[in-house]
């Protein structure tokens, strides 16, 4: 498989013809149209086979991952499905799981239907807890060799760099946004201190979990390596009391297959910071894609700006307040 010879990390020549010559040459014949699926970083296709059932394939952003990168995905899902855990993982078609077609990697996966997470559902957070803990114990078998880590430098310092390049935040904002922004960059990066890491889905938020009879965790294109509680702080929300609760609950039953360290949970604010900094940053740099300004129109206005100069100042007040503890 040869890389893309695209330089501007975008989808540009990945029109429906070439979509459907690419699943084709697999073997497949597409008995229906494409429907279009809510991600922005790749592109990601339902359709309906001549034998009557339902894929997604899935075009990875071109340049983001080499090849090696990916097929550590496509293992680290294999891995879970082997111990029974429920991971939608692409198919093995012609004896290989990535293809490469006019410059494009993509791979096919079943179609898997469900409802979404319910976050407020302490029964489904227990579920959620005793799953992730499995996934963990599994995941703490060997490293990732070639997937990035969850890291300052990447998340914070780079991303910066990043939104000091570019030309959508307003001048009038600068100096209120960036002096925030640092001190921010700042504190977070010196809370962030890991005391181990281990391979985690990485984005495991409710729109990456289905619902039917128990959660299907699906999108392991964000996994990489980072401290367990990664994979968990993001299904808390609400006030202090109800994350405590909530946290509680995802941590008893995530212990009956894997040890917890409560130091992590000193990491989450941390972490939620790393998320804010590093999603701006992310808009930033794929600007350039049409795609972006046409579903994120806001990110361009001068609001959005000044709305993240607050949400900034209740993040740097956070990353002030005691951790999250349990009952």
């Amino acid at each position: 498989m040869s890389k893309t010879s695209s330089t501007n990390f975008d989808f540009t020549q990945l029109g429906p013809d070439l979509i459907l010559d690419a699943i084709e040459d697999l073997g497949l014949r597409v008995d229906s149209g494409l429907l279009a699926l809510n991600s922005y970083e790749n592109r990601v296709y339902q359709f309906l086979c001549d034998d009557n059932k339902r894929y997604v394939v899935k075009f990875y952003r071109p340049q983001r991952w080499s090849k090696q990168q990916i097929h550590e995905e496509h293992d680290f899902a294999w891995e879970l499905q082997q111990h029974e855990i429920p991971v939608v993982a692409p198919l093995k078609l012609q004896n290989q799981s990535l293809h490469s077609y006019k410059g494009f990697y993509f791979a096919v996966f079943p179609s898997v239907g469900g409802r979404q997470f319910e976050v407020d559902n302490l029964d489904q957070l227990e579920w959620m807890g005793r799953f992730i803990g499995r996934i963990h114990q599994v995941a703490k078998g060997k490293p990732f060799l070639l997937r990035p880590t969850f890291s300052v430098q990447e998340h914070l310092l780079d991303s910066v760099v990043t939104l000091q390049q570019t030309q959508l935040i307003p001048t009038s904002l600068h100096s209120a946004f960036f002096t925030i922004l640092q001190q921010v960059v700042d504190l977070a990066g010196k809370l962030y201190q890991p005391k181990s890491q281990l391979r985690l889905h990485g984005d495991c938020h409710p729109g990456n979990i289905l619902w039917r009879d128990g959660p299907t965790f699906v999108d392991l294109d964000d996994c990489r390596t980072g401290p367990a509680i990664q994979d968990l702080w993001m299904m808390l929300s609400g006030d202090y009391q109800q994350q405590r609760l909530q946290m509680d609950t995802l941590l008893e039953a995530y212990e009956e297959f894997c040890h917890f360290d409560k130091f992590e949970l000193t990491l989450i604010e941390p972490l939620r910071a790393m998320r804010m900094v590093h999603y701006m940053a992310w808009l930033s740099r794929r600007w350039q894609d049409p795609a972006f300004p046409q579903a994120f129109p806001w990110f361009a206005d001068a609001k959005y700006w000044e709305q993240q100069i607050l949400a900034l100042k209740e993040q740097f007040s956070a990353l002030h307040e005691p951790s999250l503890t349990l009952f």
